[in-house]
């Protein structure tokens, strides 16, 4: 599990290709570092993967044609930057909310609110997801714990404060950057009931 605070921003330095299989390998810093092992779990944008190697503060971890495809992963080369959190353990301190690391789907940013002292993004997502986007609501992006700020059709948005936008990766995406989404397990679990609730309902009545 994971809380939605990113812990740093981490570099990748190294990409290996294989067949059906990529390994990226990330530097993280000392304090990250510290008490890791393989087959631990690090959330990557949001993405949970698994720890397969460690050398000193290179990490690496081995990414599916899967993942590749359905996060913004597989867009990355060497020298990107990515949001970094370790696994949450027993006790910690859960300043977001939790999240599972299963990036459910990609969304786009189509627009880019600049304000003092703060900035707002709009994104765009399939339209299959959009049932579980509720205004104040919590939402996952690129592995940011987010509160949804205002909604319009197709497309919500976020409100964000200095504070993320220097400590994160979002500071620096751009109108139409793919970000990963996670959409609160909570929020999915309670639409979907409702929704299977009202088709019986509709089904006994007709």
């Amino acid at each position: 599990m994971f809380t939605g605070i990113v812990q740093e921003v981490a570099t990748l330095v190294e990409l290996q290709e294989s067949e059906g299989l990529r390994r990226h390998v990330v530097e993280l810093s000392p304090a990250l570092c510290e008490g890791l092992e393989p087959g631990a779990s690090v959330s990557h944008n949001g993405c949970c993967l698994t720890v397969a190697s460690i050398d000193g503060q290179r990490v690496s971890f081995d990414l599916m044609r899967e993942t590749l495809a359905t996060t913004n992963l597989g867009e990355l080369a060497v020298g990107s930057q990515l949001n970094i959190e370790r696994a949450a353990r027993f006790g910690d301190e859960i300043g977001g909310h939790a999240m599972s690391g299963h990036v459910i789907c990609l969304g786009r940013i189509t627009e880019i609110e600049e304000a003092p002292n703060n900035r707002r993004l709009w994104f765009s997502l399939p339209e299959a997801y959009r049932r579980f986007v509720f205004e104040k609501g919590y939402i996952g992006i690129d592995g940011i714990s987010l509160t949804v700020g205002a909604l319009r059709e197709g497309e919500f948005c976020v409100n964000l404060i200095p504070e993320t936008l220097a400590r994160t990766v979002i500071g620096s995406r751009s109108v139409g950057d793919h970000v990963n989404i996670e959409i609160d397990p909570q929020t999915q679990t309670i639409v979907e009931t409702v929704e299977r609730v009202m088709a019986a309902r509709e089904g006994a009545a007709g």
